[in-house]
């Protein structure tokens, strides 16, 4: 009775994760044999584990990243791709985030560039970073309903606060004149603070024109560019092809 009661106590105090380990323990013989210290350390590392566990689940549902499940370890580093594990690896596990570096992913479609940067990004929520995915296609159309309804303003300090922020398609579609002023308040926020992620099959010596005015293509690339890391990733398309299908017969 009195374990129950301290397990309902936890509960109530929301130390979930430590309510959960002492039930286990009250039904596993062996933890008797453990000490108190045992005992308690036990407790302590599973709340800790819970709390990040939550931590982590709150933070890729904000992320809303195109391949949620998406992670590092699956990246495809085979050779032709263009890209070496080892400086992968020494770059994803890097500072870049905090130190507000730019990562460019660059490639022909279909050759993954938007899986890896959600695995990317996928990591850095695993590490404790909040993060949000944009796609540069619906930015115009996102741009004038948040207007419309007067949250424009509030979207751009959450996304100043936010600590990576991954531009998908970047280069894909023309940009009008208040998809590009919001681009360059986005840049202007994170430089120097907080990671960014582009990816785009329009290589970077093009991203000038697309930007289209002058001004702000040098005040935006000069942001982002000035701590850039770069991969072009290479190889054939991975999305699988179309199934053919199956004629069908004459009556």
């Amino acid at each position: 009775m009195l374990h129950q009661h301290t397990i309902a106590q936890l509960r109530d105090l929301k130390l979930l994760g430590m309510a959960n380990a002492l039930q286990r323990q009250m039904e596993q013989p062996g933890s008797s044999d453990m000490t108190f210290e045992e005992r308690l350390a036990f407790l302590v590392q599973h709340e800790s584990d819970h709390r990040n566990e939550r931590r982590y689940t709150r933070l890729i549902q904000q992320a809303k990243l195109k391949y949620s499940q998406a992670c590092i370890e699956d990246f495809d580093t085979r050779a032709g791709r263009g890209v070496e594990r080892s400086q992968f690896t020494s770059l994803a596990l890097s500072e870049w985030v905090s130190t507000g570096n730019t990562i460019v992913i660059t490639g022909a479609t279909g050759c993954g560039k938007t899986w890896l940067a959600c695995a990317l990004a996928q990591y850095a929520c695993r590490m404790g970073h909040s993060a949000r995915y944009l796609r540069i296609t619906r930015l115009s159309e996102e741009i004038r309903t948040m207007r419309v309804t007067g949250t424009y303003t509030k979207w751009l300090t959450e996304l100043a606060r936010t600590d990576l922020v991954v531009l998908d398609d970047w280069g894909l579609v023309g940009l009008d004149a208040q998809a590009r002023d919001a681009l360059m308040e986005i840049v202007d926020d994170r430089c120097g603070s907080r990671g960014t992620i582009i990816t785009s099959q329009l290589p970077v010596d093009h991203w000038h024109a697309w930007i289209g005015d002058a001004a702000i293509a040098d005040a935006m690339l000069d942001r982002l560019l000035q701590q850039s890391h770069r991969m072009v990733l290479k190889g054939e398309s991975l999305r699988a092809p179309s199934r053919s299908r199956t004629p069908k017969k004459p009556v």
